[in-house]
């Protein structure tokens, strides 16, 4: 039967005659979805014009008025029908009411569901500028029958009415979305979500359609209108099913919804949802961040807008460059620099006019982990120009995109929101295909409460705040990222897991140790828990079988904090003090089983001849010397091939005296070079050099300096201009503390994150020859600078530092003495430490 039969039925047959018409429509099973939709209002339309039609024989100035879901066509089986008796209140009060019974109780005979309402134009307004939902349903009017310029001028009304009030009704707009997120949950994680009410579901693509018809903003359009015809058609399928006007797709309905929808399972039900929602979520993060910077914009006051025009108009008689408009024109918005190639813009985080995301492949993780370290959302026309121009990295990766990955999943609760926009357009299923498996899997455990996907990021977010307890926070933030990443093959997710973690943690350009470490870490990465809750720990041979499996004390302590982490991220129920309790005695007892004497200071290599020959020339000079050069290593495909660059080598040799790591690491904070890696150790010339070089009795120590550094935004200054300033530094005339304190002033305070404070220790069994004082902080600009006067301040000589930066953290070691070349004792030691921490902590 055709859809102009099923019409003539309800037409000819009236209410019965609209029951059976629909009744045939809803069982076709060649229609369904907007087909369906379309042919339901169509025929609910003619049936209820029929209705009025009846009625209103000699009245006019009335017209029947579809509002709300009914007033877009979107009717569901069981949906309700929302209506608007509208008249322009010339016509007898009477008959206008008689006319309303003839409509409304033909569709309550049915049992159909129906909010209605009897206003004039006026009426109308008044009500809608009360009520933000009923100006939200009228936004959607559509005339039904009647006259027509009534409908019309009623539509033109509330449009006009809707733009002008926009900046005070849209904030009241998002605090209502935001109220029901908080009430009804986010629909992508829910198990039994509400299709409507949840965050990302029906509602707030409503509220989406209603921004745009503010004209103030407006949402990504791509896949939006898919992901709303993907939550209708299963919200179809849910009132098929159960009979009833539900939009609640509970446990025991969702094989039958999903077999309705001829899906395969419930599983990949879910994952459907999941996906549509993570679209309007996105879409709605986006489209809110724009209307609070359209608002922000609107609100500045007419003399602080003059003030800015008047400026604008200087600057661009007076500049000359990117961003002029001679003669007219808007000035450039102001960009503040966080990485080579990015920019913040207007509280974004921005591509720079000179970045090339074709050729710079590190772009889209350099531009995500300035956004996540800075707080700041990434730019939707950012991601989407990265995405286009994306190209896989070669394999292994470059080191600077492993450092900016792992920088990225140490930012904490920013993290999340970054992740999303890269998810958003493709990027991580690009950098790391076997996330594809994950995204959106939902986990039927009601200890779980997100998807697999955002539970591994919610660990690493967990585990950003537990990095000042590892000795290798890359590994431990590339553990949670992985540990779960098995959950989209079948088998154990653990052994599915480590072999997974193997193939990523080589592809991202770890070595073989660190690939070892993290596949036992993804392994193993509920032995703790489930030992701790479920074996006697009395037992050494539970003990032992932990330590054989773990293998070493930095593997343990790595485990001990993902296995935190990962319960944390769980959900409430997955970790208790008790259970902090019962594993960090397990680490104890595992902990006592691989004790071993830690191993001495690390021996240093011989000096290769360019150290030796900088060691002389700064001896005989009695002043620093430095030299700069490129460092780079073959592909690992093709030895033969192009070099990958990995950063910047700078050696520099000091006569041995006082402050000169403060010196230096503040001198290269200053020209904007950040520290990758660093060694500092004292060489003692041979008598040989001693009696040619230098004068009787001169000191035959030097310090020599061995970094890898990185310019901030790509360039690097010349090695004359670092030694001038250095010796400075070292002279005293150069206040690198006052220029550094300059600079930051001069820059914008940005949210940032909250970082792990650090945590300063003492090694307990350190060298014999020193004390090994161990620092974890989140790298910053001039931390190092600090870091060695508050060592020379404390009065203590470093003997040698091993510093790592480990993507946002580093992690150093610093062997010191006292003033006569001997360990501290413990208790001075002790206080050393203490006052470095408190130091850094301000």
């Amino acid at each position: 039967m055709t859809s102009t039969d099923v019409r003539t039925e309800a037409e000819d047959s009236g209410p019965s005659g609209y029951a059976a018409a629909r009744l045939r429509l809803l069982q076709e099973g060649a229609r369904s979805g907007p087909p369906r939709r379309a042919a339901l209002a169509e025929l609910t339309d003619d049936w209820l014009t029929g209705l009025f039609d009846a009625g209103a024989e000699g009245l006019r100035g009335v017209s029947l008025v579809a509002v709300g879901g009914y007033g877009r066509g979107e009717l569901s089986p069981r949906s309700d029908l929302d209506l608007l008796l509208l008249h322009d209140g010339s016509a007898d009060a009477d008959a206008v009411a008689a006319l309303a019974d003839r409509i409304w109780y033909p569709v309550w005979d049915l049992g159909l569901a129906l909010d209605h309402s009897v206003r004039t134009p006026a009426e109308a307004r008044k009500t809608a500028g009360d009520d933000l939902k009923v100006q939200l349903g009228l936004l959607d009017a559509r005339h039904l029958a009647g006259d027509l310029g009534l409908t019309a001028g009623l539509r033109t009304a509330v449009l006009a009415d809707w733009r002008n009030q926009a900046p005070k009704r849209l904030p009241e707009l998002q605090e209502l979305c935001a109220e029901r997120a908080e009430r009804q949950g986010e629909l992508q994680y829910l198990l039994e979500p509400d299709l409507k009410e949840a965050r990302g579901g029906l509602r707030d693509a409503t509220a989406l359609r209603a921004v745009a018809a503010s004209w103030l903003a407006d949402a990504p359009r791509e896949g939006l209108a898919d992901a709303r015809k993907r939550i209708l058609d299963v919200r179809d399928a849910l009132h098929l099913a159960t009979g009833r006007a539900t939009d609640r797709l509970s446990l025991q309905e969702q094989d039958q919804v999903a077999a309705e929808l001829g899906l395969l399972d419930a599983d990949t039900l879910l994952r459907q949802v999941y996906e549509a929602a993570r679209v309007i979520s996105y879409a709605s993060d986006v489209t809110w961040r724009e209307v609070g910077r359209v608002l922000k914009s609107r609100a500045v006051r007419p003399r602080l807008r003059k003030m800015a025009r008047e400026r604008s108009d200087f600057l661009r008689r007076a500049v000359v460059g990117d961003g002029r408009a001679l003669g007219g024109g808007k000035p450039a918005p102001e960009r503040s620099p966080l990485a080579e190639g990015v920019v913040e813009q207007d509280g974004e985080v921005v591509l720079a006019r000179a970045a090339r995301p074709d050729r710079d492949l590190v772009l889209p993780l350099r531009a995500a982990a300035a956004a996540a370290q800075s707080g700041l959302p990434l730019s939707l026309h950012a991601v989407r120009r990265m995405a286009a121009a994306a190209r896989p990295l070669p394999t292994p990766w470059p080191a600077e995109a492993r450092e900016q990955l792992v920088t990225l999943l140490g930012s904490g609760r920013p993290t999340v929101d970054v992740w999303e926009a890269l998810e958003a357009e493709g990027l991580i299923t690009q950098l790391l295909p076997d996330w594809e498996r994950v995204r959106c899997r939902p986990q039927r455990n009601a200890v779980h409460i997100w998807t697999v996907d955002r539970h591994l990021i919610e660990t690493a977010v967990q585990a950003s705040e537990l990095t000042r307890r590892v000795g290798r926070p890359d590994l431990l933030l590339v553990s949670a990222l992985l540990h779960d990443i098995g959950k989209g093959w079948p088998g154990d997710h653990s052994v599915a897991g480590e072999i997974i973690a193997r193939d990523v943690a080589a592809r991202i350009g770890f070595d073989r140790d660190d690939v070892a470490v993290l596949s036992t870490l993804v392994r193993h990465h509920l032995l703790l828990i489930d030992t701790a809750t479920r074996r006697d720990l009395e037992d050494p041979a539970t003990v032992r079988s932990v330590a054989d499996a773990v293998g070493s004390q930095g593997t343990l302590e790595l485990l001990h904090a993902l296995t935190e982490a990962d319960a944390l991220a769980t959900g409430p129920a997955a970790w208790s003090s008790w259970r902090a309790s019962l594993v960090a005695d397990l680490v104890k007892r595992v902990s006592a089983v691989l004790a071993g004497d830690a191993p001495e200071e690390p021996e240093s290599a011989a000096p290769t001849a360019e150290q030796e020959r900088l060691a002389i020339e700064a001896f005989r000079t009695g002043s620093p010397v430095l030299s700069l050069r490129a460092q780079t290593e073959p592909p690992a495909e093709d030895p033969s091939g192009e070099p990958e660059p990995l950063g910047v080598e700078l050696l520099i040799a000091v006569p041995d005296q006082p402050g000169v790591l403060p010196a230096v690491a503040g001198v290269l904070a200053m020209h904007r070079l950040t520290v990758r890696t660093a060694e500092l150790r004292a060489l003692d010339l041979p008598d040989s050099v001693q009696d040619s070089e230098g004068s009787p009795g001169s000191d035959g120590s030097v310090l020599l300096l061995d970094w890898r550094v990185a310019a901030e935004y790509g360039s690097l200054p010349q090695a004359a201009r670092l030694r001038a300033d250095l010796v400075r530094a070292l002279d005293g005339s150069l206040d690198i503390a006052g220029r550094l304190a300059e600079r930051d002033a001069a820059y914008p305070r940005r949210r940032g994150i909250i970082a792990p404070p650090p945590r300063v220790t003492v090694a307990s069994v350190g060298s014999r020859r020193a004390t090994v004082i161990e620092v974890r902080a989140h790298d910053a600009p001039g931390l190092l600078h600090r870091i060695g006067r508050a060592l020379e301040d404390a009065n203590v000589r470093v003997r040698s530092a091993h510093v790592s930066t480990l993507g946002a953290n580093a992690v150093d070691a610093f062997y010191v003495t006292g003033p006569e070349g001997a360990p501290l004792p413990g208790e001075e030691a002790a206080s050393v430490a203490r006052s470095l921490e408190e130091t850094l902590r301000e």
